[in-house]
């Protein structure tokens, strides 16, 4: 795919609101979670999309809020978090969606020891939720995706099994990114506005599908089916740098 300069999007009144994915669209997809940093560049153009857009911009990530507000340190911005399970709105008020998270202890055991005897195998504890990720260890891919739909199975109806990029994650069923974005928009300041979500993996589909049906814009970085494609965390941010230089829309 080649990289085209593209212009800032536009709609009447400029009134857009912004969603943003974080690994591999914000961030280049790292060995592990915790391989990654903020530099205060994109923690400066973050800050300046807000404003532009009157801080109608959330992030939408499989991390969860903790990890993000370490992340980012951007003083408790809106978020969701987990995939959905966790939202933090623009008032500062957490929503939580799915079980607790007790009703993973067997497999949060199991899935510790499986990945203690796997190296390069990483066990991520979101507390309701579970991810196993296997990019350091591609020779035991099968095993670990066995081992996760093992787990899936037995915990089927509140969880469900999502996949990603050598990642598996056993997630809360009643959260998905599609709802958190679509409970933003019935909230201030995103009620009112049209979405973009920015995007890089099948667990983003859901998200563009709820912007695409509130008319919005869905922008995938890479090849998954979506309204503009970019091809890295890098056109993402030339993309970001063009929409905050618009004129700042009526409040």
């Amino acid at each position: 795919m080649t990289s085209k300069p593209l212009p800032a999007p536009r709609v009447a009144g400029g009134k857009w609101c912004v969603f943003l994915d974080v690994d591999g669209t914000l961030l280049e997809i790292a060995a592990t979670p915790d391989c990654v940093c903020v530099d205060d560049t994109l923690r400066d153009l973050l800050l300046r999309v807000a404003t532009s857009l009157d801080g109608a911009v959330a992030l939408i990530s499989g991390r969860t809020l903790a990890a993000l507000d370490e992340l980012f340190a951007l003083g408790g911005w809106p978020a969701a978090g987990a995939h959905g399970a966790e939202r933090r709105d623009s008032t500062g008020r957490v929503h939580v969606r799915g079980p607790s998270g007790r009703a993973l202890e067997p497999a949060r055991a199991a899935l510790r020891r499986l990945v203690a005897d796997t190296p390069g195998a990483l066990l991520e504890d979101k507390t309701r939720a579970l991810a196993v990720h296997f990019r350091g260890a591609p020779e035991a891919e099968q095993k670990l995706r066995s081992a996760m739909k093992m787990w899936a199975a037995r915990l089927a109806h509140d969880y469900q099994l999502l996949e990603g990029k050598c990642v598996m994650e056993i997630k809360p069923a009643a959260a998905n990114k599609a709802d958190a974005i679509d409970a933003f928009l019935r909230e201030p300041p995103f009620a009112g506005r049209t979405p973009i979500f920015i995007g890089d993996d099948v667990t983003d589909l859901d998200g563009f599908a709820c912007v695409e049906r509130a008319d919005g814009l869905s922008v995938a970085v890479g090849e998954l089916p979506a309204r503009l494609h970019l091809d890295s965390p890098r056109d993402v941010r030339g993309f970001l740098a063009r929409l905050a230089a618009e004129p700042r829309s009526a409040s």
